[in-house]
């Protein structure tokens, strides 16, 4: 069996055709469910990008794999996706970028992979790779153009100088179209042979200009407002990390060009730049299609598992954010749509289920061994009907912010190792806790947006108590555990199951 595994970078798990949206436009997507399983209650388990993609390639939490930042190393020791694959013949493929910083064991202080955190995970080929500098990307722009690019203004700026305006390309020139070709290019030469794809798209992540023809598609769209408070001062006065995301997110960080805070952004603004955002993700859902056409076209759609998931979310809004900073529920909420050959059609999947869980799923689809470390568990139960009766009953999210610490937020300290969260997600609560800050606490049936804390009411107690003994009880069963099911014995070496 072959595998296709697309990531779309930012994705908001509620932005999907087929899971309700009031206006977004994914029919592919929505068609890909329809032959497949749609997880609609998925979350990732960490953020930013590094540590988010380093989660979802190797099946552990943050606190295992400590890749907490951008730029922070994931331990070489560590065992991911593409080494699994890689042991068992295939030979995984990337097209796009894994985010992973690369470990300096053994590198020399003058190793060019120590100047970037934008390496690749260990065991990919690579098929394209397209960075932050875009340097391939604008390179095909350029030949297409039939000469070079202008250096000022810079590429990514809107070209009409507003937020939410048009890209400088169109629809055919741009960074996911080229990403797209190079991925159709390469599949094409492997008629006949067990392949391994990772397609990873930079859209929906800012810079939010899409091409106009995207654009167009919602200029007479109602765009549904973001869920806050009246003011962002009221959202921020829930909490002092909230408080310190807004005064540090900035404008210039999803429209290059641009000065001040996104979160003083009026509601015109804020309309504008969510119209680019559906319109980025119309754009990936497009190329999504055409990937699976050229499967379906070449005979080898069922033959393929095929994973469409993101990284992390985006607020787009909602608390006065922006961005997958913080504790907020939609930087975390993602989409997951498995389609396997033979497998339900068709299905939709209410269980919380996590980042975590994508490698050993890809894994067991495939008939690979599991390696043990993974906290995650493969979903092919609900991919094959209905899932394990001791499924979770809770999502977890892990946050370390030591890069938000300094003036502008002194309510949080000053201690990098105490600067992290972690999140217990239930059905009808959400407990947000500290190594050095104040609690929180949502009834979520009263309060599904977040926006009240019941931390410290007396009458919520109790529910505090068990949702902190159920967030130690978590973190207790999913230690590192690569060696700790393992016995040297008079018999030899032993796994404990």
């Amino acid at each position: 069996m072959n595998l296709l595994l697309i990531t779309a970078d930012q994705w908001r798990g509620d932005t999907l055709g087929h899971l309700g949206h009031a206006c977004v436009r994914t029919p592919h997507l929505d068609a890909l469910a329809a032959e497949g399983t749609s997880f609609a209650r998925h979350y990732s388990v960490t953020a930013p990008c590094g540590p988010a993609r380093a989660s979802l390639l190797t099946g552990l939490y943050a606190h295992n794999h400590r890749s907490i930042l951008n730029g922070t190393p994931l331990d070489g020791r560590l065992t991911n996706l593409a080494l699994e694959l890689r042991k068992a013949g295939y030979a995984p493929t990337l097209f796009g970028y894994t985010d992973t910083s690369a470990d300096p064991a053994g590198l020399a202080s003058s190793d060019p992979r120590l100047f970037s955190y934008e390496g690749v995970l260990p065991g990919f080929d690579v098929g394209q790779l397209l960075l932050e500098d875009f340097r391939p990307w604008l390179a095909w722009l350029a030949r297409r153009r039939g000469a070079a690019l202008e250096t000022h203004p810079p590429i990514h700026e809107p070209v009409d100088g507003r937020l939410g305006g048009a890209a400088r390309y169109t629809a055919a020139e741009s960074e996911t179209q080229f990403l797209a070709d190079a991925a159709i290019d390469w599949l094409s030469t492997r008629r006949g042979e067990r392949w391994c794809a990772h397609v990873s798209f930079l859209r929906p992540h800012p810079p939010w200009n899409a091409p106009a023809e995207y654009l167009a598609l919602y200029a007479d769209a109602e765009i549904p407002p973001p869920r806050r408070a009246a003011t962002a001062e009221a959202d921020a006065a829930v909490h002092p990390l909230q408080a310190a995301v807004q005064a540090q997110t900035l404008i210039r960080s999803f429209v290059p060009g641009f000065e001040g805070r996104m979160s003083a952004l009026d509601a015109v603004s804020v309309r504008d730049l969510r119209r680019a955002y559906y319109a980025l993700m119309t754009e990936i859902d497009h190329h999504v299609g055409r990937l699976l056409d050229f499967l379906r076209d070449s005979g080898q759609l069922d033959d393929t598992l095929v994973v469409f998931t993101s990284d992390h979310g985006e607020c787009l809004g909602d608390h006065h954010l922006f961005g997958k900073r913080g504790y907020a529920e939609p930087a975390f909420h993602i989409p997951l749509i498995v389609r396997q050959p033979g497998g339900r059609r068709g299905a939709r999947v209410d269980a919380f289920t996590e980042s975590v869980d994508v490698m050993p799923t890809i894994l067991a689809a495939l008939g690979i061994e599991v390696p043990a470390a993974c906290d995650g568990r493969a979903l092919t139960p609900f991919l094959a009907g209905s899932g394990p009766a001791d499924w979770r009953r809770a999502a977890h999210w892990e946050v370390d912010y030591r890069d938000l610490l300094g003036p502008s937020a002194p309510a949080l300290g000053s201690d990098p190792e105490a600067a992290s969260l972690v999140v217990h997600r239930a059905d009808d609560h959400a407990y947000v806790h500290f190594a050095a800050a104040p609690p929180l606490l949502f009834d979520l049936r009263e309060d599904p947006a977040w926006t009240r804390n019941r931390a410290d009411d007396p009458g919520a107690a109790a529910t505090r108590a068990s949702c902190m003994s159920d967030l130690l009880s978590w973190r207790l069963r999913h230690e590192d555990r690569r060696m700790s099911n393992l016995r040297v014995t008079s018999q030899g070496l032993i796994r404990w199951r």
